[in-house]
């Protein structure tokens, strides 16, 4: 099963390339997580905020696997527990396709993004900083397989 997260951002601190890359490199084939940066659009005087962040949506809709299933992660989303990210992984995994994990930029997603999705998750009521966003979905995404598997790191 693979996964690909997508998010608009600059360049994140050490501390959060650690915290990614610890979860991401634990998740052992069949499954994968692939990470993909789209940049920020410029925001200049002759730029809204809402163009630079159709841009970003744009470029993020591009980017996108091939029949991938959608996933926006947004703050109005539905909150998911660990029980049911594990449920949904049975699910996808028997779909097929690459799940598409979606993370926007300091102005929000796309309206175009959150239209192509399929789900929209939503991590916490709060607004996370881009890039813990990312070990969030790093790890949970561990845990949940980890449930599937029986393996202890997942005690609840």
């Amino acid at each position: 099963m693979r996964f690909v997260l997508l998010t608009v951002s600059a360049r994140q601190p050490r501390w959060v390339e650690e915290g990614y890359v610890e979860y991401a490199r634990r998740l052992r084939p069949p499954v994968s997580l692939e990470l993909k940066e789209i940049p920020l659009a410029p925001r200049t005087r002759g730029v809204s905020v809402a163009r630079a962040v159709e841009q970003e949506g744009e470029r993020m809709l591009a980017a996108l696997p091939r029949g991938a299933h959608i996933v926006a992660l947004d703050e109005r989303g539905d909150p998911w527990r660990t029980a049911d990210l594990a449920a949904r992984l049975e699910r996808w995994r028997t779909e097929g396709k690459p799940v598409a994990l979606l993370v926007g930029g300091p102005d929000g997603l796309a309206p175009s993004c959150r239209e192509r999705a399929d789900e929209t998750w939503s991590l916490s009521p709060l607004t996370l900083p881009h890039g813990l966003v990312r070990i969030v979905v790093a790890e949970a995404l561990y845990r949940a397989v980890s449930w599937l598997e029986g393996h202890p790191y997942h005690r609840a």
